[in-house]
């Protein structure tokens, strides 16, 4: 039986660099256009971020792809909201008694997977809670380079076909960024939330230097939380200490200039940034 053909081609835009040259190439026709790109907003963005988003918008446009921007929530505001349901985010816990754990993982799927997925339905013509009818999807493009190919896995739902472009043409990261540097984008900046855990000290030192303000709402952001955000205590988050940093330290205090070793690149929905196995929280990462 021939497979369906896909109603929609979708992009998942994730703004950094991989997906950014995925629509660079679909604009060029190097790779087949897209009917839409979508980028999943959590409202914390660095702001080299939005205005990255600004100029592929413009760059969308010119080549008549719509680009949708999709948000559940800003995740900052939220998780300091003591009426919201808290999406726990992979905190950084020192126990009572001195153990280590890492709060689950859950905003990926909340404020990334699951409007993505809402839009597509949208898009689609059959927005929840209506079924999808069988043979019915969108292709999702997905910017997942070479040295990344197991990141790249099927999707979940019927009405969704991913697929993986720069895998399919044999591109690696630095492909990318040649690319991106040729047409004035090497700029490029790595896509993930202002206080995302996974960063490295690095990407902190890097995030303190050239965008100060965002890196000092991250460090009012770690006091804030220090003992957990106001909604958590209510959802079973485990009771102790918590830190956006790895050392359990606040962040205000961290000396950046000691390695910490490599950062995952990015944060795409569809393969975001892992947790050490080491730190986990015994109920693993959601």
């Amino acid at each position: 039986m021939p497979t369906p053909t896909p109603r929609l081609r979708l992009l998942s835009l994730g703004a950094g660099v991989q997906s950014s040259a995925l629509l660079l190439l679909a604009a060029q026709s190097a790779v087949p256009c897209f009917d839409y790109a979508l980028f999943a907003d959590t409202g914390w963005e660095p702001p080299s971020v939005y205005a990255h988003l600004e100029r592929l918008g413009a760059i969308a446009a010119e080549a008549g792809i719509p680009l949708h921007r999709v948000s559940a929530g800003n995740i900052r505001d939220d998780a300091l909201d003591a009426q919201h349901r808290f999406a726990s985010m992979p905190l950084f816990i020192t126990g009572a008694n001195g153990e280590r754990r890492m709060g689950r993982r859950q905003c990926t799927a909340e404020y990334k997977i699951r409007p993505l997925k809402k839009e597509a339905r949208r898009l689609l013509g059959y927005p929840h809670p209506n079924r999808v009818p069988e043979g019915v999807y969108a292709e999702q493009s997905i910017g997942i380079s070479t040295e990344e190919f197991h990141r790249a896995k099927d999707a979940d739902v019927g009405y969704l076909g991913n697929r993986f472009p720069l895998i399919e043409i044999g591109w690696t990261r630095r492909d990318c960024r040649a690319l991106l540097t040729h047409h004035g984008l090497g700029d490029t900046p790595k896509s993930a939330c202002v206080g995302c855990p996974f960063r490295s000290n690095e990407s902190w030192a890097e995030l303190k230097s050239t965008e100060p303000e965002a890196f000092e709402d991250a460090v009012a952001f770690d006091a804030a939380i220090r003992h957990g955000p106001p909604a958590a205590a209510s959802r079973g988050m485990p009771h102790g200490t918590f830190y956006l940093h790895r050392d359990r330290v606040p962040l205000g205090q961290v000396a950046l200039g000691i390695d910490t070793g490599p950062e995952p690149e990015g944060c795409s929905p569809w393969s975001c940034r892992g947790e050490d196995p080491h730190d986990a929280d015994t109920g693993g990462a959601a």
